[in-house]
């Protein structure tokens, strides 16, 4: 590797040990071996750096709860069920040991100690917002229009910042997927029994896979 990759590796490490606030430029020149010169010329900041790395730990992770997997395979695109798989993984990535989430928390709680890193994912949210909308929805990034990234992506990022918060802070009372996949199918019901419809299936939920298939058919 070069010095990009190794202070990109180096980074990554020292965020899982230290966070970002204990994380210095000399911590990183430690762990990966270079100096103090390749991180303003490969990277312009600290910060900047430090966001890359913290992006590549959260990509990382999406084999555990990517829609292609096989613990998603099964479940209908936009269905309940595949709703509960998916929520299911990416809580499961928050219970395993030493879990990385914690850093998401550190930017929220101390963004004000860390501007740089914070404005540098603040940046990244948006692409993260379009690129949790497949996992749930089915189909391609690229293929998500803007309007269904300021809906379902801020919809569903919201949904995973408050897991975060409620699994970091604590886990005996967070929220399982079951009891969100539970909590959804009562508002869908409520919804449709407030639009004079009845309780609302599954099939034909905003948001199912038909519901979709059928708005964007139209």
């Amino acid at each position: 590797m070069g010095h990009r990759e190794d202070l990109l590796e180096g980074a990554k490490r020292c965020l899982l040990e230290k966070g970002f606030v204990r994380t210095t430029a000399r911590d990183i020149v430690k762990e990966s071996g270079t100096n103090l010169a390749s991180i303003g010329y490969h990277y312009g900041s600290k910060d900047a750096l430090l966001a890359e790395a913290y992006v590549s730990i959260v990509e990382g992770l999406s084999d555990d709860f990517d829609a292609g997997g096989t613990a998603t395979a099964s479940a209908e695109p936009g269905s309940l069920e595949r709703f509960q798989e998916v929520w299911s993984n990416v809580i499961g990535t928050m219970q395993k040991p030493g879990s990385m989430w914690h850093l998401s928390m550190e930017i929220v709680v101390m963004g004000d100690k860390v501007p740089g890193v914070r404005d540098h994912l603040a940046k990244a949210q948006r692409e993260g917002a379009r690129g949790i909308v497949p996992l749930l929805m089915g189909g391609l990034e690229e293929d998500v229009p803007d309007r269904d990234v300021d809906t379902l992506g801020k919809f569903y990022m919201t949904l995973m910042m408050g897991l975060i918060a409620q699994w970091t802070f604590d886990p005996e009372t967070a929220a399982s997927a079951e009891e969100l996949t539970e909590g959804l199918r009562q508002v869908l019901a409520k919804a449709g029994a407030g639009t004079g419809t009845g309780a609302v299936d599954s099939a034909d939920a905003p948001g199912s896979a038909a519901a979709v298939t059928a708005e964007r058919s139209s």
